[in-house]
């Protein structure tokens, strides 16, 4: 089995989640968006380990937290028919 490096981040501008990647760090991630978007790399200003800016804007990528799975389904009594 393979391990993969990459991780999921949340690409945030201002307080808004505007997309969800997989990218092997946060700055990668919100590059990769906002090339993705057609902006220009001499455009676009490194802010960080995690953010980019572009003509102003500012995003940065955080990491997604993983959702706790059940340890154990909870079976419930069956349903009567009506």
């Amino acid at each position: 089995m393979r391990m993969s490096s990459l991780r999921q981040y949340h690409v945030i501008s201002g307080r808004r989640v505007v997309a969800t990647r997989r990218g092997p760090s946060a700055r990668e991630v919100a590059l990769d968006y906002l090339r993705a978007m057609g902006c220009k790399r001499d455009e676009i200003v490194y802010y960080g380990t995690d953010g980019v800016s572009w003509r102003g804007a500012v995003y940065r990528a955080e990491p997604v937290e993983p959702v706790e799975q059940p340890l154990e389904l909870i079976e419930l009594p069956p349903v009567s028919p009506r």
